[in-house]
């Protein structure tokens, strides 16, 4: 076997140990902290980090302590590999083990020559596809052939899967009794007035989604888009998912996690625990999340197709 798929991911930490390195190495990074100077950027790091890590760790262990997007990754390899066994398949993330470095070394050993990245990131921003591209391609030197699969939002596959997530955490309630909002994970204001298509394209995802819903005659009462996990006092895209619940008093709500595939902290706590909150006092009727694709077969099928011109 010569040819390897790797799943790339941001990454969560197990344990405190892995939080602060999650923290540090993700205030580190140039795509995130756009400061040119790495002096600079790694004191402003220690900083935030510094200030950050013991309030932010209560959240890590009202989910018992650890993220789940390992375990979650680790199931989605495991059925990968029976699928699609032209390929080694294994994942690397940017700031938690399993390291690109890691996985450099593990191909290397086992002969590969050819590596698809698979940046498990549905829409493109310089802050997820960018750098975790490049930190592997900067792991692996010249040791590979590196193809990369573009971003897959707009992909009808991918979007069924969308779909069919949403109706599973409906079971039998009316979809037209709730105000569907699209949450994805926000960015500073001006990273994208700096060229990132983030906010572009989650619009467009979000209108390909409307569409789709339209043709399968699944209404609901409202059908919006806002942004979570705002750090710091920077200006943020808008609107917010805190300021866009207090539009839906006395509403029953439903959330999609449009910018992420896997499952962690952000979906779980976050929304899952944290916005639940606020949407309570509010006095939102019902709060409900939906889960990730995550490892489901639907899922494994988006990612078959999605690979299916490298199998050759």
């Amino acid at each position: 076997m010569e040819k390897a798929l790797v799943l790339l991911n941001m990454g969560g930490p197990r344990n405190k140990e892995e939080f602060e390195m999650f923290l540090r190495n993700m205030f580190n990074d140039p795509n995130i902290l756009t400061i040119k100077n790495n002096f600079l950027r790694s004191l402003l790091a220690a900083l935030i980090v510094l200030s950050r890590k013991n309030s932010a760790w209560e959240n890590y262990l009202a989910i018992g302590g650890s993220s789940p997007i390992n375990h979650l990754t680790e199931k989605l390899i495991e059925k990968l590999t029976h699928r699609l066994e032209v390929f080694h398949i294994t994942w690397a993330m940017r700031y938690t083990p399993p390291f690109a470095s890691q996985v450099v070394k593990e191909l290397e050993e086992k002969g590969i020559k050819e590596v698809v990245l698979l940046p498990l990131y549905p829409q493109y921003s310089t802050t997820t596809t960018k750098s975790s591209v490049e930190d592997f391609i900067e792991a692996s030197g010249d040791k590979f052939d590196i193809k990369v699969i573009e971003p897959f939002y707009d992909k009808e596959i991918f979007n069924v899967c969308v779909v069919y997530s949403i109706r599973d955490t409906l079971l039998l309630d009316k979809s037209e009794e709730y105000n569907l909002i699209f949450s994805a994970h926000g960015l500073p204001q001006k990273i994208v007035d700096n060229g990132d298509p983030y906010e572009k394209q989650m619009k467009k995802h979000v209108r390909l989604l409307t569409a789709m819903f339209a043709y399968n005659d699944i209404r609901f009462k409202s059908i919006s888009l806002a942004y979570q996990s705002k750090v710091g006092f920077m200006k943020w895209l808008t609107p917010s998912l805190g300021k866009k619940l207090k539009e839906f008093k006395g509403q029953k709500v439903l959330i999609y996690p449009i910018s992420f595939t896997i499952d962690n902290s952000e979906t779980i706590f976050e929304l899952g625990i944290e916005y639940k909150e606020i949407a309570h006092k509010i006095g939102i009727e019902e709060y409900k999340v939906c889960h990730c694709p995550n490892d489901t077969n639907r899922f494994c099928e988006v990612i078959e197709e999605l690979v299916k011109g490298y199998v050759e």
